[in-house]
């Protein structure tokens, strides 16, 4: 799992574009979601939740399964349309104009999918989009850069019209070839200046005051509630029930009952169960997610019985470990595990 700066928890809509990419190029939908715990009846849920780790595995089988696919990170940012982002999308449709869209935009940047970090920037009368990339794991760096810059570039066009909303994009990436060279234009509208010292892109002042056809400034204010409410949500489940997460998960085999989580966050049952309720959270949800993502990694292990994958997990029985497969899954331990292991 990834330790990084932004909210653990997500909506489930980018990995669902993700996996939608992945089967266009030829890929089934196992080998899109291999090793992130998420099952293919979860992407069936727009309301499911997923963590940012996950999202992060899937764009790893992404680029492992695709190796030949020029500028897959453009080609995976020109599906995030505004739609796809929910109440923040609608707060950007509603603002007055490009500027109010902007600025609210980044002020709830983690209701976003991006992992990179982004700044506005103002030096000598210009105005740059800072993107910073150093929190990302080195693998996924490239093609989360390049997904992002799409995903602005997009969501720019919609709010405006323009085919071309930026002055001029830097990157620090090397030039790529010919073939990834020609997504630029079609993603970004411009081409942009390779091995740069910063990933910038250059805002164009007057899209940035022209008014926006949907501006609405009652909705905006309404749209604007509903982000700072989500925005808290997500940050509280990033706070002790990550740690109760991390800690279910840091030992499987021996996952701890109520009393030793307890015990090793220093606090009493009674008052980590009203902690974790005010985070909108149960222990025995976290119990669930747990288990379910160390099932996916236990049935990979092929000479492991479901016998010792049930006990490692906590069941006592293995019908009771079957059963709540079925419910993650939609299918049993050993269909999953002959769909998931090579012939």
């Amino acid at each position: 799992m990834y330790n990084m700066p932004w909210p653990e928890v997500r909506r489930i809509t980018s990995v669902q574009l993700l996996a939608q990419l992945g089967t266009d190029k030829g890929l089934s939908l196992d080998q899109c979601l291999q090793g992130s715990g998420l099952s293919v009846l979860a992407l069936a849920n727009p309301q499911q939740e997923v963590q940012a780790a996950q999202e992060l595995q899937v764009i790893a089988n992404l680029l492992a399964l695709l190796p030949a696919e020029p500028a897959l990170g453009l080609q995976a940012g020109m599906r995030y349309q505004l739609a796809h982002y929910g109440i923040w999308g609608y707060a950007l449709l509603s603002s007055g104009s490009l500027r109010e869209a902007l600025e609210l935009g980044l002020r709830y940047l983690d209701l976003t999918f991006a992992f990179n970090r982004i700044e506005l920037i103002s030096e000598a009368k210009h105005e740059y989009l800072q993107l910073q990339t150093q929190a990302v794991p080195d693998g996924l760096r490239e093609f989360v850069l390049l997904r992002d810059c799409a995903a602005i570039a997009l969501i720019q066009q919609e709010l405006t019209g323009e085919p071309a909303p930026f002055l001029a994009v830097a990157l620090r990436m090397p030039r790529p070839g010919a073939e990834a060279l020609a997504w630029f234009p079609r993603a970004l509208g411009c081409l942009p200046c390779f091995e740069q010292p910063q990933n910038r892109i250059a805002l164009n002042p007057e899209l940035l005051a022209r008014p926006l056809s949907g501006a609405n400034p009652a909705a905006v204010q309404l749209c604007e509630a509903q982000c700072r409410e989500v925005l808290q949500r997500h940050r509280q489940r990033g706070g002790l029930a990550a740690q109760v997460r991390e800690l279910l998960l840091g030992q499987p085999g021996q996952l701890p009952d109520m009393p030793q989580l307890a015990a090793r966050l220093h606090m009493s049952e009674r008052t980590l169960r009203r902690k974790l309720a005010a985070e909108q959270v149960s222990f025995r949800q976290l119990l669930d997610e747990s288990r379910q993502a160390l099932a996916d990694e236990l049935l990979a292990e092929e000479g492991l019985p479901l016998e010792a994958v049930a006990q490692r997990l906590g069941y006592g029985e293995l019908s009771n470990f079957i059963h709540a497969f079925k419910r993650w899954k939609g299918m049993a331990p050993r269909q999953y595990r002959r769909l998931r292991l090579p012939s």
